[in-house]
């Protein structure tokens, strides 16, 4: 069943970009026909696009061919590369701006990119790497994750970056809601992205203008339901959704993410499945808890 989408997308990378997993066979393989059959089954579900080879995609443990054929798979099945937005992280921003092009090539509308993760860099190194990678022509949104890569995308730094025409938006997803309000103050024309699911409301009414999410790979037409409400100012609606929503939201946020979202995604009778080393199984305690959450969500008509 096709949803509505209540708000209007003007940019490639508006509105609810969802990040996929790989859909790995048994052996550890990537079941392509499975992989078009979910982005096709979001975008029917009213989901405005998706993000391959991010994080959730496990794109560290991709070959090469492998990334490249995620991407033109995507693109195929979204039936419009301007619903797809490529992860082009990379140790070096040469090969960054390779991904880059070669999503540009596929048709992509635009791309996901991390600071340096390699080392703990200066600020001139990080707005060097993003200017290197816009060189492709496509464009840049950056992802700002601390966490994982020791490197902050502060408000200020944004604005520099921003200011040299490297990117187009800010996936945010440090947690810091107050962040918003620097940014759209430093920077009025950065697009804001929420990028963690826990913190969605709170971003999106600070001005975030989309999401690129993981919980819609199990409940796509309820999270849609959620995003467009808050876009709408509909609290009623949004905010009980929200709380009810939140026991598998948070799980985006937590470094089990990737096991989590698809141990939901089985319980929800999507193509979770397994994870590539390093990543083992989620413990039995988590997906216990996990299981329990998306039973319940389910239990309550949610999908």
């Amino acid at each position: 069943m096709q949803t509505t989408n209540a708000t209007q997308r003007t940019r490639p990378w508006h509105g609810v970009m969802v990040a996929t997993p790989l859909t790995l066979r048994d052996d550890g393989t990537i079941d392509y026909d499975a992989y078009a059959t979910h982005v096709r089954q979001l975008i029917e579900a009213g989901c405005d696009g998706v993000v391959p080879n991010g994080s959730l995609g496990e794109y560290q443990t991709l070959t090469d061919a492998e990334r490249e054929q995620v991407v033109r798979v995507a693109v195929e099945a979204a039936g419009d590369g301007d619903r797809v937005m490529p992860g082009v992280s990379a140790y070096g921003s040469a090969e960054s701006r390779r991904w880059a092009e070669r999503a540009a090539e596929a048709g992509a509308g635009s791309v996901l990119l991390l600071p340096p993760n390699g080392y703990r860099c200066e600020d001139a190194a990080v707005r060097d790497h993003y200017a290197v990678v816009a060189e492709a022509g496509v464009p840049v949104v950056a992802y700002n994750n601390p966490y994982d890569t020791k490197v902050d995308l502060t408000p200020a730094l944004l604005a520099e970056i921003h200011r040299e025409g490297s990117i187009v938006a800010v996936k945010e997803f440090s947690g810091d809601v107050r962040r918003a309000y620097e940014i759209a103050e430093r920077a009025p024309e950065l697009d804001l992205l929420v990028g963690a699911d826990d913190v969605l409301l709170e971003l999106a009414l600070a001005g975030a203008v989309g999401w690129i999410a993981g919980c819609p790979n199990m409940l796509p037409v309820s999270c849609v339901e959620l995003y467009r409400a808050v876009a709408a100012g509909d609290m009623a609606t949004a905010l009980p959704l929200y709380r009810e929503l939140h026991p598998l939201l948070r799980w985006d946020s937590k470094p089990e993410f990737v096991q989590a979202i698809k141990v939901s995604m089985d319980v929800a009778g999507r193509h979770g499945g397994r994870t590539r080393p390093p990543r083992l199984p989620l413990p039995e305690d988590d997906t216990a808890a996990v299981r329990s959450a998306t039973e319940k969500a389910l239990a309550a008509g949610r999908r």
